[in-house]
């Protein structure tokens, strides 16, 4: 029952070759976003980024939402990884010492909150832009009632397809309108937004560095 009331809260139906689809079959792309300290640029580079980054929202003729996520670090790979190298210590002070260290890192941690911010930008496609009203009807189930199974599901790729092809331009487009920014962007793969969005759901789980089993399923 938990599950269940869990899938119906959610927006999302599937997530497929990077793209997050919706409900009502519209799709979602996520950047992920890198960061400046704007504070020690010179105010002629300042100005330079304002200008650019008011041409880049004037050139835009889609919606994006700007989404800021913020955490406790998670130092839990860190500190497996001095974990290991004081495994592999031969040498009996470095290998005090790096226990020490790994001590020291935890206790700073608990001590004061370290936290993290990662930047996204989420890049909309509505169904309705790339298919036309034809191909609207058909996702909706309204026109081609006598076509078979497979011929659905085919028309149903060529369409994700080509909206797909579409998503992809914007993301690339919003993507070069940053770098003019000085701010560089990656799209978020399939096992990555598998992550992120079930970190969104277990912000507790994610911070000490668990993580979702990623299903082969899942990969698409």
């Amino acid at each position: 029952m938990a599950e269940g009331a869990t899938q119906d809260f959610l927006e999302i139906k599937d997530i497929k070759e990077g793209i997050v689809i919706l409900k009502n079959n519209d799709m979602r792309g996520v950047l992920m976003v890198s960061s400046i300290n704007f504070a020690l640029k010179s105010e002629e580079d300042q100005g330079v980024i304002i200008y650019n980054f008011q041409r880049f929202l004037n050139s835009l003729d889609f919606f994006c939402q700007v989404v800021i996520q913020s955490r406790k670090i998670n130092i839990t790979p860190y500190l497996e990884s001095l974990k290991e190298l004081e495994q592999k210590q031969t040498n009996e002070l470095l290998k005090i010492q790096t226990s020490s260290y790994t001590e020291f890192v935890k206790q700073l941690v608990q001590g004061d909150e370290v936290m993290t911010k990662t930047f996204y930008i989420v890049i909309p496609y509505a169904l309705t832009e790339g298919l036309g009203t034809k191909g609207v009807m058909q996702q909706l189930g309204v026109s081609n009632l006598f076509g078979s199974k497979k011929e659905k599901t085919q028309q149903k790729e060529v369409d994700f397809e080509k909206c797909k092809t579409q998503l992809w331009q914007r993301m690339e487009f919003v993507a070069i309108g940053l770098q003019r920014c000085e701010l560089e962007s990656v799209p978020l793969t399939t096992p990555e937004l598998i992550e992120l969005f079930w970190s969104i759901h277990h912000p507790d789980q994610a911070e000490v560095g668990h993580s979702p089993e990623i299903v082969p399923e899942l990969l698409k």
